[in-house]
């Protein structure tokens, strides 16, 4: 190890065998001499690198994997103190409307379109949980039944359906009187491992007159909806 009392100044690289050792009242460590390049750690590990640094062209502490600061970050510390994790998953996907869902029958919502899907965690109708933790889910899916003033919704829910599970939230029972258009909205907090995957369902029962009913995407608001994102 590496025992220093009072200041120690090396010029140069710095290699300690075994471990470095800061005592006394405040011990302290400081990278960098308040000139304007980046400072870092870098935890050089057998197939994976990481580091700690000071990003100095944002003014922020960052912690990422490799060994290039700013390049893959996974947390941003600004320097006003706002957190954020840039490669953390969330997606908002939307259905674009003008799907058909049949009566009385349990019906896999389309993810035609994506605002954003950071991480690309979203295919096929369907979200894959990169990693093991709790994921905050929410969805809102909105149905037209026609344009006659006679139909009517007696039963409608939504489901998230996940692989590690069986039905896991529905909304609760709902009826209009009188009214072809109506939404559900729902959220929950699931926890997944890694490659679970979850799909947005909806279950709609309605009387009145025949036809189709459809989903009503983002050219008419609000629009049908599913998104969520990584708490940890």
């Amino acid at each position: 190890g590496l025992t220093s009392s009072g200041t120690t100044t090396v010029s140069g690289a710095l290699t300690a065998s075994g471990g470095v050792t800061l005592s006394g009242t405040t011990p302290t460590l400081t990278i960098g001499d308040a000139g304007a390049e980046d400072a870092k750690i870098v935890f050089d590990g057998n197939a994976q690198d990481y580091y700690v640094g000071l990003d100095d062209s944002a003014d922020a502490l960052t912690i990422g994997n490799g060994s290039a600061l700013g390049t893959t970050t996974a947390i941003n510390v600004a320097s006003d103190g706002q957190v954020t994790k840039p490669q953390q998953s969330a997606f908002l996907a939307l259905n674009d409307g003008g799907d058909s869902i049949t009566n009385a029958t349990t019906t896999t919502i389309a993810l035609d379109s994506e605002i954003f899907d950071v991480n690309g965690d979203v295919s096929s109708d369907t979200f894959t949980a990169p990693e093991t933790g709790k994921y905050y889910l929410s969805a809102m899916v909105r149905l037209d039944a026609g344009s006659s003033a006679n139909t009517r919704f007696n039963r409608m829910f939504i489901q998230f359906a996940a692989s590690n599970r069986g039905t896991l939230f529905e909304t609760g029972q709902m009826y209009t009187d009188e009214d072809d258009r109506i939404g559900v909205s729902g959220s929950m907090i699931l926890d997944m491992d890694a490659n679970d995957t979850v799909v947005l369902r909806v279950f709609a029962s309605r009387n009145g007159a025949s036809g189709a009913t459809t989903t009503s995407g983002h050219s008419t608001e609000p629009v049908t909806f599913f998104s969520g994102f990584l708490l940890g």
